[in-house]
């Protein structure tokens, strides 16, 4: 599993996940900021990702929905923040409704992303921090952990395929 750790800090109301892969960081960056490729890995396995709008800009927002297995639409939304090709991507991730507009009284955490070199391939440290310890408990409490945990291992799947076809 890519995931080395997930450290959980209500003090700071913070959510770190630490994920390591063998391939390069640019091969990384690509998954984050190529909405067909965060549509293989986005949301949990089970859940496929739709990418509807991305613009991967500072004041860009980036916007999808995951289909459920019975069909069931669960919206969200980034707001970016900051992008500094192929190093860091910062964000503030959030619900949306149908409409792709923000949902009120839910969660929105600010995400930050950083790619480096590690080991001969690429470490990934993603911190979500929360407004409040209240607002991160409720997120864990939707599952967020193993939706991360799940989505994540889908990138070393992929990656997995790729050495394949490339040795044949």
């Amino acid at each position: 599993m890519p995931v080395t750790s997930i450290d959980k800090n209500p003090d700071d109301h913070s959510l770190v996940v630490v994920s390591d892969f063998p391939a390069p960081v640019e091969r990384l960056w690509r998954f984050w900021t190529d909405p067909r490729q965060l549509e293989q890995w986005w949301g949990p396995p089970g859940y496929p990702a739709t990418f509807t709008d991305a613009v991967f800009e500072p004041g860009g927002r980036v916007g999808y929905y995951m289909t459920s297995p019975e069909g069931e639409r669960f919206g969200g939304y980034w707001d970016i923040d900051t992008i500094e090709p192929p190093r860091r991507l910062t964000f503030r991730d959030g619900f949306a409704d149908a409409d792709g507009n923000p949902q009120e009284g839910l969660p929105v955490g600010v995400i930050e992303v950083e790619l480096s070199e590690h080991d001969g391939g690429t470490r990934v440290v993603s911190t979500s921090t929360y407004a409040t310890a209240e607002d991160l408990e409720k997120v864990l409490a939707m599952g967020m952990e193993e939706g991360l945990t799940g989505a994540i291992g889908q990138i070393d799947e992929i990656l997995a395929t790729e050495r394949a076809t490339a040795d044949r």
